[in-house]
């Protein structure tokens, strides 16, 4: 846990003093892609929603700002989102 709590929420500005995971919340955690590595806060969201993922905005993916990248969660753990692509 003590790992988790230091990472980086998607969304979260640069210079954000506490840019970390806040207690409380529910996180998964991308894995590939732009994104890989942050955690995006799913506190509050709908089991089908969960269940399909999300189209995330980011201005380093192969469409360059205003592109999405594409994650959806992982079969065997759901508390892992694989990167699926890029999309305008």
């Amino acid at each position: 846990m003590d790992e988790l709590m230091r990472r980086r929420v998607y969304g979260a500005d640069h210079d954000d003093p506490d840019p970390g995971p806040q207690p409380g919340h529910a996180y998964r955690e991308l894995v590939g892609g732009p994104l890989d590595g942050l955690l995006v806060d799913v506190t509050g969201w709908e089991e089908d929603a969960l269940r399909e993922g999300a189209a995330l905005s980011t201005e380093i993916g192969a469409h360059g700002p205003g592109g999405r990248a594409v994650y959806q969660p992982r079969a065997a753990d759901p508390r892992f989102w694989d990167w699926q692509g890029d999309t305008p």
